[in-house]
């Protein structure tokens, strides 16, 4: 439990302080995210667990006056009796950034908070794959970082426009829903565009990012067949495009690319093959020590990959590719990462057996 004494009577939600002081005493216990619903009291998650406010229950009206403290469109909160879902981001000064998701559950309104760090994260201090650091050099392709929501994906390719900004001279466009970490201009300019406030969509945004003069395009994520065929060509014409699917591993990746994408599967596979340049599928598990840990499947474009991709039939399958190039590619997959963590005390063996199987 956390404590937390609410300020005063009545309605105390209403109040941006009190709710400012609820944020901050979460982000105090370490919180990743705050959860406010109907017939429970406050929950923060801490270390993986969600752990409660020592408050009175949320009622209706309490989650409805949160709503109308992080939804900025004014057009938004006049109807939240009609809202069903709703993807934001809400900025404290001095404490930092959230995304935030209302949604409603048995008739009432709930709010999801992720605390966002207010520094854009480095690949070192979050176990990114090494791979991530030359796929975020490479100077034209595609590079899709996959996952279920909630596993970092957001936050490495955050990491990896990061190193770009530091390190290399770029025009990079990220389209997000939301916007969640800011990057202020170093060695390149980082313009950021969000669905619903700077843009309609992920396919229309991305298909007017062309004539931005773009090096880097980053897709918050590829939804449909659209946004698939928008960032191939984007690939296909010298950009370098990052995004997300929310696939599991390296094979249901490419199993999603070729369901999304529309036309001729034979052309397809040549041209993904052209283009191709890593996936980096991640999944956060349990540490020793507490916290989390990324455990990683890496799959990066060599030659062998890239025929693999065009005519599968009679060339090595993926798996083996990436089981063969540890070195000098930096590819992996899950059950040699997972072992690894385990071999080197991070995670322990019955979390290890849940992941894999091992």
């Amino acid at each position: 439990m956390v404590s937390f004494a609410p300020a005063g009577t009545g309605n105390p939600y209403t109040s941006v302080d009190f709710f400012h002081q609820l944020l901050g005493k979460a982000l105090k216990a370490g919180a990743r995210d705050i959860h406010l619903k109907v017939g429970q009291p406050p929950a923060a998650r801490v270390r993986g667990d969600l752990v409660y406010f020592r408050v009175d229950k949320i009622r209706p009206q309490d989650t409805e006056a949160v709503a109308q403290h992080v939804i900025s469109d004014s057009a938004v909160r006049s109807k939240l009796t009609e809202l069903t879902e709703y993807d934001t981001a809400y900025a404290v000064d001095g404490m930092g950034r959230f995304r935030v998701n209302v949604y409603r559950q048995r008739g009432s309104l709930a709010v999801v908070m992720r605390a966002i760090p207010a520094q854009v994260p480095e690949l070192a201090n979050i176990g990114a794959p090494r791979a991530c650091h030359d796929l975020a050099n490479k100077d034209r392709g595609l590079v899709l970082c996959v996952g279920a929501a909630g596993n970092g994906k957001s936050t490495t390719l955050a990491a990896m426009i990061g190193l770009m900004n530091q390190t290399l001279s770029r025009h990079i466009v990220t389209i997000e829903d939301p916007i969640e970490y800011i990057h202020v201009d170093a060695k390149s300019s980082v313009s950021q565009r969000e669905i619903g406030q700077d843009t309609d969509s992920f396919a229309s945004a991305l298909r007017a990012s062309l004539r931005q003069d773009p090096d880097v395009i980053q897709v918050g994520e590829i939804r449909d067949a659209e946004t698939m065929e928008i960032a191939l060509k984007a690939a296909e014409t010298g950009h370098l495009v990052l995004s997300t699917l929310h696939t599991p591993d390296v094979a249901r990746t490419m199993n999603r690319i070729f369901a999304l994408a529309e036309g001729d599967q034979d052309e397809l596979r040549q041209r993904l093959g052209d283009v191709f340049q890593g996936v980096i599928a991640q999944r956060l598990l349990p540490a020793q020590q507490g916290g989390v840990v990324l455990a990683a499947e890496v799959l990066v474009a060599t030659g062998s990959v890239r025929e693999t991709i065009k005519r599968p039939m009679g060339n090595p399958p993926l798996k083996e590719l990436m089981e063969n190039g540890v070195h000098p590619y930096g590819m992996q997959t899950f059950e040699m990462h997972v072992k690894q963590l385990v071999r080197d005390g991070v995670v322990d063996r019955e979390v290890a057996r849940g992941a894999i199987g091992f």
